[in-house]
């Protein structure tokens, strides 16, 4: 059996209503003053204000900050911190997508042990203890309520930093896929097909496990028969549940098996281009798969059977053929642009894609794909991706 290391949130609970459950899973763990981090649509829209209640109504004093932005910087992280150190707190509540519970992750470190997060960017780990962090997503996307990683931009070089370790992995984490009901058909969309990322590279990265397997399989199995209806009916409580537990399996899988090549790519598109996260996986995840696809088509195919796309008797070559075809497929169904058609300007794309390339073999992730590029292959697929 090959050998890993498996890590996990200590306590999660997962399940419709399961934000009721907050204050249960803080006492279990003695935290009784926290700082909640979220962004203004849900400080707006009553989540916030809802679990204000709920700790309130617990005898729990909470200081929220709700100026978290899309994709944190560097000063935003920084103006979380500062939020932050000015309260006496024993935890950080992340409320939100990715981009608060990075925000968490990024302040829990600082607050505890100082520093800045360029220091620890990867392959620096970050593994002493900090903060406690609760994570509870509001998205069905990024796992990253699951995952030992967070992505901070440094605006003075637009480069997405990637930085690993324990410190960044949730202590608490609370799934509750009725806090999904509500949200748009693209964030719906391109978060879905992020977490379908998330499951497709951890089963096909080199660093893959019999454990990270059983998960990016069972989350291939939720998420794709669901994203569809997901995004056509937002109020399916079936299809948000499968979504919910399906990204959070996607993230376990992920942070113990590594992500791949489509990540390594995605980070500086959405670093110089303002992309969200989700959407750039998905512009890219077609042409890596299909190019990535000839060096573990065993692999790949066993995806195309978990998803529903091959029979059992199949061959690898047909199913993978059926896998790719399907992943297109759904970029369009779902309206997912192009690079082109998001509206990024030809020449910017084509003058950056020697440092885009040079910024996605640095991070890491490419080494851990089944197939391995070097910056030249890597422009062409950014190429093959604009159009």
């Amino acid at each position: 059996m090959t050998m890993a290391s498996i890590f996990l949130p200590r306590s999660i609970r997962i399940g419709g209503g399961t934000i009721a459950e907050l204050p249960a899973a803080l006492a279990q763990f003695g935290l009784a003053a926290p700082a909640i981090l979220t962004d203004p649509f849900l400080a707006q829209n009553g989540t916030l204000e809802r679990l204000l209640a709920i700790l309130d109504d617990a005898g729990i004093a909470a200081r929220a900050y709700c100026d978290v932005i899309s994709d944190p910087t560097v000063p935003s992280v920084e103006a979380a911190h500062g939020f932050v150190a000015e309260g006496a707190h024993d935890c950080v509540i992340a409320l939100g997508g990715g981009s608060p519970i990075d925000t968490a992750k990024a302040v829990a470190v600082l607050a505890v042990r100082g520093g800045t997060m360029r220091a620890r960017k990867v392959p620096h780990q970050e593994d002493a203890p900090a903060l406690p962090i609760v994570a509870i997503p509001t998205t069905a996307g990024t796992g990253s309520e699951a995952t030992r990683v967070t992505v901070i931009t440094d605006e003075t070089n637009d480069e997405k930093m990637l930085c690993a370790g324990l410190a960044y992995l949730p202590t608490i984490a609370i799934v509750d896929y009725e806090l999904t009901l509500t949200k748009p058909l693209r964030l719906t969309a391109d978060t879905g097909i992020d977490a379908l990322t998330h499951a497709i590279e951890a089963y096909v990265s080199r660093l893959a496990n019999p454990f990270s397997d059983g998960m990016a399989l069972a989350a291939m199995r939720a998420i794709w028969p669901n994203l569809r209806t997901a995004c056509a009916e937002p109020g399916n409580r079936a299809a948000r549940e499968a979504m919910m537990a399906g990204s959070l399996q996607a993230g376990i899988a992920f942070s113990n098996a590594s992500v791949a090549l489509v990540h390594g790519m995605s980070r500086p598109i959405g670093a110089h281009f303002h992309v969200a996260h989700g959407l750039s996986n998905a512009m890219l995840l077609p042409a890596v798969t299909a190019w990535s696809a000839p060096a573990a088509l065993p692999r790949y195919a066993d995806c195309a059977r978990a998803m529903g796309l091959a029979a059992e008797g199949e061959g690898d070559q047909a199913a993978v053929a059926r896998l790719v075809e399907a992943l297109r497929d759904v970029n369009r169904d779902l309206a997912v642009p192009t690079p082109k058609s998001y509206g990024i300007d030809e020449a910017r794309w084509s003058e950056l894609l020697p440092l885009m390339a040079e910024q996605a073999l640095a991070s890491g992730s490419p080494g851990n794909n089944p197939r391995i590029p070097d910056t030249a292959t890597i422009e062409a697929l950014y190429r093959e991706a604009w159009a």
